[in-house]
């Protein structure tokens, strides 16, 4: 069992800025693919930003350019470094550790873009 933990979500500016983290449990977690997943209201979850246990990288066509991916196998912990921020980002950002066929969630957190 995995377990994750976010953090650094809240309200920021259009325009502005949020580095969000996630910690993970357990003792293999390099071996994950892991993910920073949204869902805004009213729609699906989709996938934002995913990185692999060799460190490819996958961004959705919304974030290219604005948000960046990395992760920290000392300190089992992802991060999402968000810039630019246009409101249409606002959504629950989740955190997904992944090694098929298991998948693991963290509990989210809420980002909102707003003047």
């Amino acid at each position: 069992q995995v377990q994750l933990v976010e953090s650094g979500g809240g309200l920021v500016q259009p325009g502005g800025s949020l580095r969000l983290s996630c910690a993970a449990s357990g003792s293999i977690f390099r071996l994950y693919i892991m993910g920073w997943y949204r869902q805004a209201p009213g729609k699906q979850r989709e996938l934002v930003a995913a990185i692999t246990s060799g460190g490819s990288i996958n961004y959705s066509d919304s974030v290219k350019g604005r948000f960046t991916i990395s992760r920290d196998n000392a300190k089992n912990t992802v991060y999402l470094q968000m810039n630019s921020l246009k409101p249409e980002d606002t959504a629950v950002y989740y955190c997904n550790a992944k090694i098929i066929p298991v998948d693991y969630w963290g509990q989210g957190t809420q980002v909102t873009v707003s003047s």
